[in-house]
């Protein structure tokens, strides 16, 4: 576990913003992405009949529909023990495979820091 008062400022954002997104919603996942320009974007789980969207992949998409170049962080929160490839392979699409992927627990204890490579 890493000690999330550790974590550099920026990222410590994205862990709270994912927890607060996937509280907030009832969801059982929430994830926060930040671009190139600092901007963050923040989504929870889609659950629909016909689409199934994890938090991370749904942040990413939100992150490319609103212009962003790459990537320089993700946060998920999660029950997980683990980020799964598919998570990984889309932040990797946008931000290369380098670019680090914290898992936070629900309580936004950092769990893990993997990169999307």
């Amino acid at each position: 576990m890493t000690d999330s008062s550790t974590l550099d400022p920026e990222d410590r954002k994205i862990v709270t913003l994912a927890r607060s997104a996937r509280a907030r919603n009832g969801v059982p996942e929430g994830a926060a992405v930040r671009d190139e320009t600092g901007r963050t974007y923040v989504a929870g789980t889609v659950a629909l009949d016909s689409l199934r969207l994890s938090a991370l992949r749904t942040a990413v998409a939100m992150a490319v529909a609103s212009g962003a170049k790459s990537l320089e962080a993700a946060a998920v929160v999660s029950d997980s023990e683990a980020v799964s490839e598919e998570d990984r392979a889309a932040v990797r699409d946008l931000g290369g495979a380098g670019t680090p992927v914290l898992l936070a627990g629900p309580d936004g204890t950092v769990r893990a820091t993997v990169t999307a490579g």
